[in-house]
């Protein structure tokens, strides 16, 4: 595949990772919340938001699927990319980053729409996953870095 730049598609992925990094810090923070309230009863900090719990987990909602759809915009772009200037695949850690990034985010939104009371494992999975993709948008963000620095003249 030889078009004539990629940049148009390595903006797609910088503005995709940008705001999947910002839909993470969302979902920590409605996560958080949502976790506080169902605790204890009360608001992180005395901070009374509009929204219900229900509301505040539709929300919560909303933003996990945005990630997800954002996350695998960022697996082809990157496939599509790669393979567009190099012609094959696996020429530096971030495929292993990106990949570990796209399994982290999955199996955290199955989790997500399995927890329950009669399902008590599903939590935390997803909690767990959740930190293990804080690591993983790290690992991503520096090897990403680095293959970015390739493409630049």
């Amino acid at each position: 595949m030889h078009l004539p730049s990629f940049l148009w598609l390595w903006k797609i992925a910088a503005w995709s990772m940008g705001l999947s990094l910002l839909a993470y810090v969302f979902l920590a923070i409605t996560g958080i919340w949502m976790l506080r309230v169902r605790t204890t009863g009360e608001t992180p900090l005395g901070v009374v938001l509009p929204w219900q719990p229900s509301q505040m987990r539709s929300l919560h909602y909303i933003i996990g699927i945005t990630m997800v759809s954002l996350v695998l915009l960022l697996l082809a772009v990157g496939i599509v990319g790669t393979l567009g200037h190099f012609g094959s695949l696996g020429h530096s850690p971030h495929l292993v980053a990106g990949l570990i990034v796209v399994i982290l985010v999955l199996v955290s939104a199955f989790g997500a729409t399995q927890i329950s009371t009669g399902k008590p494992w599903a939590r935390p999975l997803h909690l767990s996953c959740n930190f293990c993709l804080l690591l993983g948008f790290g690992w991503v963000s520096f090897s990403g870095w680095t293959v970015v620095q390739k493409y630049l003249p």
